[in-house]
């Protein structure tokens, strides 16, 4: 009988421990079923590594954001049915998504990033998949589309603030190619873009494919929007004004005032020559005078007399009516 009871003592013993081993054993498998999706659709998957361990933290999340943090933006709105997935942009990824072991993971099918060797029309394509028609029909024939540059060259799609998005950091992102624009920009007469009153965007739609990117169909259209009284019609047109405002400025910036690309006399003379208007050498006039002729340099600025340069409406009859003057 001593015998029979260590038999069933030690039997109890490992069906206990069989019964313990098996429970711990599905623990991970229930564990799999409960994960659920944290931001985006099927993304249980995904956020199962990519967790807020990623964080670069607060002072750079936005130059080197976090996968969670797609939540913060319009692409990881739950309650909108075109809120993309993981697998929409970066692919299935299958490679990816079955690596274990020790050693970085491959890449997923689609990579954005400035080392990724995913050639930059299919990155462009994710993007466009949505992001097609409207202010971006014009996208494959502008000059970023046919010049290769990626959506993501601009745009951080996991960033909860898009630099390229913001009014005081805009520029910074266009400053990154146009150098030229930006030493513009800090000449004494600008836009007030310096002062964060306007940027880029204002003026240019960088996903059409308008000359210079512009938002509407011409120079003088897009500078009509702010600067309306230069419009017209007149009843006395200056040609150069009706022609293309970027005749005699410089939008981005000058050393000359009114963003003038240089100053009258010289400005004016590129068309105005001597024979219309006689011109001197330098001099003073000896007494008191009204005759052109005579006046040398003394007071040689046009628009002290053509004060209303963009058009005029005078209706006298006279011969100096259709002049400018005021």
């Amino acid at each position: 009988m001593g015998f029979l009871r260590k038999f069933l003592v030690i039997s109890a013993l490992f069906g206990t421990l069989g019964g313990a081993s098996l429970a711990l054993a599905a623990e991970p498998a229930k564990a799999v079923e409960a994960a659920k999706d944290l931001v985006l659709k099927g993304d249980a998957k995904c956020t199962g590594c990519h967790d807020e361990s990623d964080d670069a933290g607060p002072n750079m999340i936005d130059l080197h954001p976090s996968v969670l943090s797609i939540g913060k933006t319009r692409h990881g709105t739950q309650a909108d049915g075109r809120t993309p997935s993981c697998s929409d942009c970066h692919g299935e990824s299958e490679k990816h998504l079955k690596h274990r072991g020790s050693g970085a993971p491959p890449a997923t099918d689609v990579t954005f990033g400035k080392k990724s060797k995913t050639d930059i029309a299919t990155r462009n394509e994710s993007c466009l998949n949505c992001h097609q028609g409207g202010n971006r029909v014009g996208w494959q024939s502008s000059s970023h589309g046919t010049q290769d540059v990626a959506c993501t060259s601009c745009h951080q799609v996991h960033a909860r603030n898009d630099r390229v998005m913001g009014k005081l950091t805009q520029t910074e992102t266009c400053f990154t190619c146009h150098k030229e624009q930006r030493a513009q920009i800090n000449k004494p007469s600008h836009h007030p873009i310096v002062e964060g009153k306007m940027n880029c965007s204002s003026c240019h739609n960088v996903h059409s494919d308008n000359p210079k990117h512009l938002s509407k169909g011409s120079t003088n259209e897009t500078c009509y929007t702010c600067h309306m009284e230069k419009r017209g019609p007149f009843v006395h047109n200056h040609q150069p004004v009706t022609e293309d405002c970027g005749i005699c400025h410089q939008p981005h910036g000058t050393t000359t005032a009114s963003l003038l690309k240089t100053r009258s006399p010289f400005l004016c003379q590129e068309c105005h020559n001597m024979t219309g208007h006689p011109g001197q050498s330098f001099g003073l006039p000896t007494g008191p005078t009204t005759n052109t002729s005579a006046l040398g340099t003394v007071g040689r600025g046009c628009l002290n007399c053509h004060t209303n340069i963009h058009g005029g409406n005078s209706t006298q009859n006279s011969a100096t009516a259709g002049r400018f003057r005021r």
